[in-house]
């Protein structure tokens, strides 16, 4: 905790030191003002629409933030590492496509449900980590920065994932998938319960484990990061294969919903991702970023959808709303670094 030091007249002679305003601290605290702001996002909408304070409004804003999140703290292990990763929204469709066409296949030939979507969740995750580690290659060794090596395998993703589908969903998998969805303990699917168990392990892993202070170390300092003996190349691989197996996670996500696989399940996705991690207060520049600044921005994301949808509101406004949050959470990350660098 930061203290400042007051000197003065005293009979000891000695320092007094008087704690940070609390309040003040609060108040600069990103993670406290995106949950206040969420909070007023549903008081808003409650009170033009009643509707929108209901456990089915509830279940759907959950069901769109389930992929949402998974794709964009992706996204954060790449951005806190220095990175970007471009591809996240077309692995979710490609995986999807792919998935849903083995387990086309295997439910025909008569193999039961609950195998066959065992292998679909292990394809989709299987597709995720091969096209991250082809972006690892692209960067690592054909020397393409991330921006480019990214938008490369999302040209590449989407181009196959409608050539495979001739831009029609692949249906025909096990029925039992779409019985997934629905909400099962309040407004909780059970896929929504999964996601928010897999965010809490990579909470742990970002904050308390070795691969995060690695991930926090190259995007603060790459030079000093391979000084210090670490695997530069290998750390770059691992994070771009997390995020690439996370969007095919979310690929399956989709796929349980819709009950097929569509080439377009992740068309923009990441842009919402992007903006769910600078909207949570990771910079761009890398080295800077937290999970739960993250769920809180991908959770503030689909609140605004759905809220515009129930007031009545064009959706396209959302990209209005989250033009302006973006600019507020640059604008307060900018101010921080300037006050820091003033004391």
């Amino acid at each position: 905790m930061t203290q400042t030091t007051i000197q003065g007249p005293n009979p000891a002679g000695t320092q007094v030191v008087a704690p940070e305003n609390p309040v003040k601290k609060l108040l600069s605290n990103q993670q406290f003002i995106l949950l206040v702001v969420w909070i007023a996002m549903v008081v808003v909408f409650t009170l033009l629409n009643r509707i929108f304070f209901s456990v089915g409004v509830a279940e759907n804003i959950l069901a769109d933030w389930g992929p949402l999140v998974l794709i964009a703290c992706g996204e954060l292990f790449v951005v806190i590492s220095g990175g970007i990763d471009l591809s996240v929204g077309a692995v979710v469709g490609f995986s999807g496509v792919i998935s849903a066409l083995v387990m086309k296949s295997m439910y025909s030939s008569g193999i039961s449900a609950w195998p066959t979507l065992a292998v679909g969740i292990g394809v989709c995750i299987g597709v995720g980590l091969l096209i991250g580690l082809i972006n690892s290659l692209l960067i690592n060794y054909a020397r393409l920065v991330p921006f480019i090596a990214t938008l490369v395998t999302l040209g590449a993703c989407s181009g196959l994932s409608l050539v495979i589908t001739k831009g029609a969903p692949i249906m025909g998998g096990p029925p039992e998938a779409i019985a997934l969805s629905p909400a099962w303990i309040g407004p909780f699917s059970k896929p929504v319960l999964v996601v928010i168990v897999i965010v809490g392990v990579l909470w742990a892993f970002l904050h308390k484990a070795r691969f995060g202070r690695y991930t926090y170390a190259l995007g603060s300092n790459p030079f000093a990061t391979r000084a210090a003996g670490i695997n530069v190349k290998r750390h770059i691989a691992k994070v771009y294969m997390l995020s690439g197996a996370l969007a095919g996670l979310a690929g399956f996500f989709f796929y349980l919903r819709l009950g097929g696989g569509s080439p377009t399940s992740g068309y923009g996705s990441e842009l919402d991702a992007i903006a769910a991690v600078v909207i949570g207060g990771a910079a761009l520049t890398g080295g800077v970023g937290r999970i739960s600044g993250t769920v809180l921005g991908a959770l503030i994301l689909t609140t605004v959808t759905s809220g515009l949808i129930i007031v009545g509101v064009d959706p396209q406004w959302k990209r209005v709303v989250v033009a302006v949050l973006i600019a507020i959470a640059a604008t307060l990350q900018a101010l921080r670094k300037t006050e820091g660098g003033a004391s």
